[in-house]
């Protein structure tokens, strides 16, 4: 069980593991043990997750998040596959928990009296000084 908040957690047997060779260098342990882990949940599906939840996490800007709506995720920081397999999971969950935050509703405002006169009369002051500048001669 892998628990987002006090009331989401998602069921280990909705999230796929697979173990994948490692990229770059390594020597010997890279080419023949399998230490990498590619990780791979299928959001759009999930039970586990509320709609509204679901719904801003489709819509999250992630490169990881396929159109499907599946998110894929590879870890080989490690040389271990249990610590990359922690982190493959550890990523999902800040994922998830970025999507449980509610954004905040803008208030329409105005801008007060003062603050409008205050940009007018800055405008002529600065329309003051710019017409100073120019040349001096018949005007």
């Amino acid at each position: 069980m892998l628990r987002i908040t006090d009331s989401i957690a998602i069921p280990e047997s909705e999230i796929e593991f697979s173990a994948i060779r490692a990229q770059g260098p390594g020597g010997q342990n890279v080419n023949k043990v399998s230490t990498a882990i590619h990780l791979r949940f299928d959001a759009a599906n999930c039970n586990a997750l509320p709609d509204d939840v679901r719904h801003r996490l489709l819509n999250l800007k992630d490169s990881r998040i396929s159109a499907d709506g599946v998110i894929n995720i590879k870890a080989q920081s490690s040389r271990s596959r249990e610590r990359n397999r922690s982190d493959a999971l550890e990523r999902l969950r800040e994922l998830l928990i970025k999507a449980t935050e509610q954004p905040t509703i803008r208030k329409k405002t105005r801008p007060s009296r003062q603050s409008r006169e205050k940009r007018l009369a800055d405008k002529t002051h600065r329309a003051k000084v710019k017409k100073t500048r120019g040349k001096i001669g018949d005007d």
